[in-house]
């Protein structure tokens, strides 16, 4: 279940979905509650494991954290990626760099 809005959970999905790890998503419409839920379908490694190791929550509501395009670095040496709400859309670290944006740090995946 997601703490943020629908949207933003959706925008994170396609990232991790476009970064590979994971291969896709659906909303399901199972229950009649007021919250979406979200269907994964996570992706393995050749030995079983996880590809997604650790998600780590960068912002909260009470604390936002942003940077600006220079201050961006890779996560784990580029084995994992920074997932960024920018004024052009939730995009990944490399992708923001690759646009020269900045923003609100979402979340660190690796």
């Amino acid at each position: 279940e997601c703490d943020w809005s629908s949207d933003v959970c959706s925008s994170d999905l396609d990232v991790l979905k476009r970064e590979g790890y994971i291969w896709d998503w659906k909303e399901v419409s199972e229950s009649a509650g007021p919250f979406a839920q979200l269907r994964l379908e996570l992706k393995y490694g050749p030995s079983g494991e996880r590809v997604i190791q650790h998600i780590r929550r960068v912002s909260s509501p009470g604390r936002r954290i942003y940077r600006k395009c220079a201050d961006l670095r890779p996560v784990l040496n580029g084995m994992g990626i920074t997932i960024i709400s920018t004024s052009h859309g939730v995009v990944s670290d490399r992708e923001a760099r690759q646009k020269n944006l900045g923003g609100e740090v979402l979340c660190e995946v690796w």
